[in-house]
């Protein structure tokens, strides 16, 4: 029996082909990739000859001929014990999982790196996204190492840094006057009526299996253990959903114990639907129209998982907490003070996120906490320019430069 299963609704359960098709014919809810688990053997030993990318785990991931997968190296990034940090917090253990070393410095080449993949085994010619930035870069550098076209959409206010570096691997940027939403209403209508490959869109069951991997990671990384807690950034909620997918996926395999890990959302304050929604006690998500947050990539109002994300959360037993843009910009200062990692606001969120909990009483000492840090902090320079000190300016003399050191 082959590993790859089926396309299934998340609702009805009514199964599918794994084809091109992202809803359920029958009640129109999201299809996510299941496995025959029970064909899936992965030896501990067998990885430390395998790749040190996302794609040794490749009995775990949607492709079926290893010949179409398009790899720049995305994944097996650094898990930081960071011991100062927790000094400053009051915390025993926190454990950075740093995805800002990607090849194109987020996390987001996880679910590029898959998708991309699956479009050549479909046998696309093209590709593209609807991105607030970093999915943009990524899906442009898989797409051109794979030698597809691209066709990107992005809202209009996205950081330079972001629309410069989607640009230099030969994309097509189509800016959309507008947020998030407006950007990906007009993809969706695009990937229907020119049939492209929206890897977002219409290939996102396959998108999402790329983001499970930060959870085998983190569970490698720590002798095949769990962490107690898990902070995760949401802006769609997807990677909140893959993560717990891929913690599930590894006890179903018998490489760890059998047991919850907390896992908490955290968003900024300026665009909050998952965190509302689970402060309110509600099922249902509530879409933010005017997102307003220096955490650009977190910008979505209308998160497509964020029902997802919030029964992930509270079946976890995990939190929802948002942050301030002064809190992001303080907890991207901290955590490149204390650990040398420089952050976009999204991983700012995460840190500020978990300084409240803990502040709070909602996470105790003695827990071993793992915190998602998502993107690097060069690719949203103009979003944190107010907290960067300016160069102290002298003459090439030694006079001068005694008169400004200590």
């Amino acid at each position: 029996m082959d590993r790859l299963k089926a396309l299934k609704c998340r609702e009805c359960g009514e199964e599918y082909p794994l084809t091109k098709l992202y809803f359920c014919q029958k009640c129109f809810a999201p299809l996510e990739v299941v496995y025959n688990y029970d064909e899936i053997s992965i030896d501990t030993k067998d990885l430390l000859d395998r790749p040190k990318t996302l794609w040794r785990y490749f009995e775990l991931l949607p492709i079926s001929d290893e010949r179409r997968i398009v790899d720049l190296g995305a994944g097996y990034t650094t898990l930081h014990r960071c011991d100062k940090l927790a000094k400053k917090l009051g915390i025993k253990e926190i454990y950075i999982k740093d995805d800002t070393t990607n090849p194109t410095y987020s996390f987001k080449d996880r679910p590029a790196s898959v998708a991309v993949s699956k479009a050549l085994e479909f046998g696309s010619n093209r590709v593209g996204c609807v991105s607030t930035g970093n999915l943009a870069a990524a899906t442009a550098a898989h797409a051109a190492k794979a030698g597809l076209e691209c066709q990107i959409f992005i809202p209009n206010n996205i950081e330079h840094n972001k629309i410069y570096q989607a640009s230099i691997y030969g994309a097509n940027l189509i800016s959309v006057n507008g947020n998030y939403d407006d950007a990906n209403r007009l993809a969706v209508q695009a990937s229907e009526h020119f049939d492209w490959p929206i890897v977002n869109v219409d290939l996102r069951p396959y998108y999402t299996e790329g983001s499970k991997s930060l959870a085998y990671e983190t569970c490698e990384q720590l002798d095949w253990s769990l962490p107690d807690h898990v902070i995760v950034p949401a802006a769609s909620g997807a990677l909140l959903c893959a993560i717990n997918k891929g913690f599930n996926e590894l006890k179903k395999i018998n490489l760890i114990e059998n047991r919850k890990v907390k896992i908490s959302c955290a968003q900024p304050e300026g665009c909050s639907p998952i965190v509302d929604a689970y402060r309110s006690g509600e099922s249902e998500i509530i879409p933010v129209e005017d997102p307003d947050t220096i955490a650009k990539s977190l910008a979505i109002g209308d998160p497509g998982d964020g029902i997802y994300a919030l029964k992930n959360i509270r079946e976890t037993k995990g939190l929802a907490e948002s942050a301030t843009d002064a809190e992001i910009l303080d907890a991207i200062k901290l955590l490149a003070k204390t650990e040398g990692i420089f952050s976009e606001p999204a991983g700012g969120v995460t840190i500020a996120v978990l300084k409240r909990l803990i502040e709070g009483g909602d996470v105790s000492p003695d827990e071993r906490v793992v915190c998602y840090v998502t993107a690097s902090g060069l690719k949203a320079v103009e979003s944190i320019e107010t907290i960067i000190p300016k160069p102290i300016q002298i003459e090439g003399e030694l006079k001068a430069l005694t008169k400004v050191v200590s």
